[in-house]
């Protein structure tokens, strides 16, 4: 199953160079590549390391405040224990199902000291750095050893995966899709199941390695093993494999027998949780059909890319977040013509391993354009593959836009293939070399855009807090947390990160069913209720509701729900686009709850149980 290139003729004839500075020269480019991955990494994520604290992603400041949360109570699970797959901190009384959203469990409880030392905020930009820069080592890795011994080759391969146009979009706050070096080494493992001598130790190696790639990114190790899969069946029912296939197939299905026992008993109560858990749900919180993908996106370039900077932007996804193909006419075309020079040259085993390529790109290429063909921002009624599949258990709780991110690896694998076979020519030919530069520049990646949040206030950061609320008190800043205005999801973080005294929060941002106390479709965010829509839609659009009675007692009774014991609100409240009408929230809150304390930075109102806000 292997794609490297054998060896040439004129280099089997000339003698192997000495073992050790063989050994020496190959550990050095392996530094250097790595070096080089971290660097590049550094260099896109750079605006935000200038001031972690209150520089956010532009382009989704919500999706930033929930890693940094869920980094925070990695902390918690420390310090205090509890579930790693539910907690009540959130959404009170209900809850949320962690197993359910994408909890990145094991980041959260690796990183832990660096979260208590330095913050959330510093923990999120080192995990995202790292995630760029080890996707593209990763893949430099799996390339070099699974497709070709050229390992400059296999680096520029692997700086393509890793740095590919829709990766650095979902570096816009999203650790888990940014953890691109799980699928090389998931194929890795997968590829060393054909040892048939070590099916076993394989077998339980590739389980471990699935439940870790599950408590990252359970969405893209779904991708990883449905594309590897569809590889492997692909290459073993092509003729010239077949004896191979049958010869390996025991052990083979012996090893992932090892592999589903130790993933079973390792995801368990993770799996358990996910599906049939408390606060659970179905599908996704998310419109399917709006996050697919445009045709003319996989032409088009990238919003953080050097051909946007020079005017080639566009609007075909769904957000900047969601660009997930958008490789580039050029790119595409210098795909289909490596395909045809490698098609050329291949014996019936090369020629094998290309149509399996081509069977993983064609298919997932298709799901990714969702139930309907769109093209050029407008949906046609011209039904694709995924409405068949839109409703099935695992792609229901996908978005389809995101099935073009496995591209990359195809991509990968084919320009790796394609630089080679270039490279060992007797007479090399500069037309490749000019393709992978007309390509490869104008997807060059720009460092991500910030936004200014607000800073932690004093309130929080110094502890006074805890005068106005009981331990595991239930306490929220104005407006009640949600993805458009997460500060008040941000404080609660930064004081769980401290492992100290800790407070609950009503709402937050997260998925969750749409049905009150039963599973239901999913949603972002808590049920809405009267009183947090009162202040949420002063805080967005600066609305001053005419207050009665009768909106007190729904209050009332939406406190005692909640258990709230006091409110505030800080100095400065923004959201994702900038600061919100913080003075519209200010009067909404007096109107309701009477004058407020000034306590440090922040106004606060006590909530006594019981009490009807007109009476305080």
């Amino acid at each position: 199953m292997s794609v490297a290139v054998p060896t040439s003729t004129s280099s089997a004839d000339q003698p192997a160079p000495p073992a050790a500075p063989r050994a020496t020269r190959q550990w050095r480019f392996h530094l250097f590549v790595a070096l080089l991955a971290l660097a590049l990494g550094g260099y896109v994520v750079s605006r935000l390391w200038r001031d972690p604290f209150q520089h956010a992603v532009a382009e989704n400041v919500g999706d930033q405040a929930f890693f940094e949360w869920v980094l925070s109570y990695g902390v918690h699970l420390l310090h205090h224990g509890g579930d790693p797959f539910f907690t009540d901190l959130l959404n009170v009384p209900d809850g949320v199902n962690l197993a359910a959203n994408t909890s990145i469990t094991v980041y959260a409880i690796l990183f832990a000291p660096l979260t208590m030392l330095a913050g959330p905020q510093v923990t999120f930009l080192t995990i995202l750095t790292l995630n760029l820069a080890g996707s593209a080592y990763a893949w430099y890795l799996f390339l070099s050893r699974f497709v070709t011994r050229n390992r400059t080759a296999a680096a520029l391969a692997g700086f393509f995966c890793g740095f590919a146009p829709g990766f650095v979009a979902h570096a816009n706050g999203h650790l888990n899709w940014t953890s691109g070096w799980i699928a090389p080494l998931v194929l890795w493992r997968l590829l060393k199941m054909r040892d048939t001598a070590h099916w076993l130790r394989n077998g339980l190696i590739l389980g471990v390695t699935l439940a870790v790639g599950f408590s990252i990114a359970a969405e893209g190790l779904f991708f990883t093993a449905l594309a590897g899969g569809v590889f492997v069946i692909a290459w073993a029912l092509s003729p010239v494999n077949r004896a191979e296939a049958r010869t390996a197939w025991p052990k083979f299905t012996a090893g992932l027998g090892a592999t589903a026992v130790v993933a079973g008993a390792l995801l368990a109560y993770p799996l358990y949780m996910h599906f049939a858990g408390p606060q659970t749900f179905k599908g996704t919180g998310f419109n399917q059909r709006h996050y697919s993908e445009d045709l003319l996106s996989f032409f088009a370039f990238g919003d953080r890319s050097l051909a946007s900077w020079a005017g080639l932007s566009n609007d075909l996804a769904a957000n900047k977040t969601e660009e997930t193909s958008f490789f580039g006419l050029p790119l595409l075309v210098l795909i289909a013509v490596s395909l045809v020079m490698l098609w050329r040259n291949a014996d019936d085993k090369r020629r094998a391993t290309l149509r399996a390529l081509m069977i993983v790109g064609g298919l997932f290429f298709l799901i990714s354009l969702g139930p309907r063909l769109r093209v050029a921002d407008t949906e046609t009624d011209i039904p694709l593959l995924y409405a068949l599949l839109q409703h099935v258990p695992l792609f229901d709780a996908a978005l389809p836009a995101r099935y073009a991110l496995v591209l990359v690896g195809v991509f990968g694998v084919v320009l790796a293939m394609a630089t080679d076979h270039a490279a060992r020519q007797a007479d090399p030919k500069p037309w490749y070399a000019m393709g992978l530069v007309i390509a490869l520049v104008p997807i060059f990646p720009l460092p991500l855009h910030y936004r200014h949040r607000a800073p932690e206030p004093r309130f929080i950061a110094d502890g006074t807090w805890e005068k106005y609320v009981t331990d595991d008190g239930v306490i929220s800043a104005l407006p009640f947390a949600i993805n458009v205005a997460a500060d008040g999801q941000r404080w609660q973080a930064y004081t769980m990160a401290r492992a100290g005294k800790e407070f609950r929060i009503p709402d937050g941002y997260f998925l969750g069913p749409d049905a009150d106390g039963a599973e239901g479709k999913g949603r972002i965010g808590a049920l809405p209720r009267a009183t947090d829509w009162l202040f949420l839609r002063a805080a967005l659009y600066g609305y001053l509701a005419d207050l009665d009675n009768a909106d007190r007692a729904t209050a009332r009774a939406d406190f005692q729900r909640w258990g709230v014991q006091a409110l505030f609100l800080p100095d400065e409240i923004t959201g994702p686009v900038g600061p919100l009408f913080r003075s519209a929230v200010e009067i909404t809150a007096t109107d309701l709850l009477g004058q407020p304390e000034r306590v440090d930075d922040v106004l606060v109102w006590r909530i006594r149980p019981g009490v009807d806000p007109v009476d305080r």
